[in-house]
């Protein structure tokens, strides 16, 4: 009887721990799903076939266009020449299969937690935000996120100024 109590408590503390899966939430991986997913959506796009071989090179073409985060991104699965690991073929292979991007993603982050701890940063919406309002180093992030540079700039007013001046040609609305 005794032993039995045992292995009911010892079921009941299995229960209470959480799963991998438990700790899977939807915003996880944030960068990975959506890299991922464009890529995928291009390869059927442009109906290259889903070979290992094929996925790769597309990966690491994808990965010479990547900034900001999706480059961070590239480098943690070894998609650029900087990186210090390869870990393509753990992304190649499932895609082959038509795996759904959030699975290959769930399986990243088992290889390497940073993968899933990268997030995209929030854009400003320059229509409405008061630049002298910004700190500076979001004023080079803007700058930053179009291919631009501010040489010369040293104070908030110049970085200001630059953006006013280049707006025209970035702005989407």
């Amino acid at each position: 009887m005794l032993c039995l109590t045992g292995l009911s408590v010892a079921l009941a503390a299995l229960a209470l721990v959480p799963s991998f899966s438990d700790a899977w939430k939807g915003g996880d991986c944030e960068v990975c799903v959506s890299f991922l997913g464009r890529l995928y959506q291009s390869l059927q796009d442009n109906n290259v076939k889903f070979t290992s071989t094929d996925i790769e090179k597309a990966l690491v073409e994808t990965c010479k266009d990547a900034k900001g985060k999706e480059n961070r991104f590239c480098y943690y699965i070894g998609g650029t020449n900087d990186a210090a690991t390869k870990i393509l073929n753990e992304i190649s292979k499932p895609l082959t299969y038509h795996t759904p991007v959030d699975k290959i993603c769930e399986k990243l982050k088992k290889k390497d937690s940073q993968i899933c701890e990268l997030k995209y940063d929030k854009q400003v919406d320059l229509s409405t935000v008061d630049l002298k309002k910004l700190k500076v180093k979001d004023l080079k992030k803007i700058l930053e996120e179009w291919g631009e540079s501010c040489k010369g700039c040293a104070e908030k007013s110049d970085f200001i100024r630059k953006i006013n001046e280049l707006m025209p040609k970035y702005n989407q609305e």
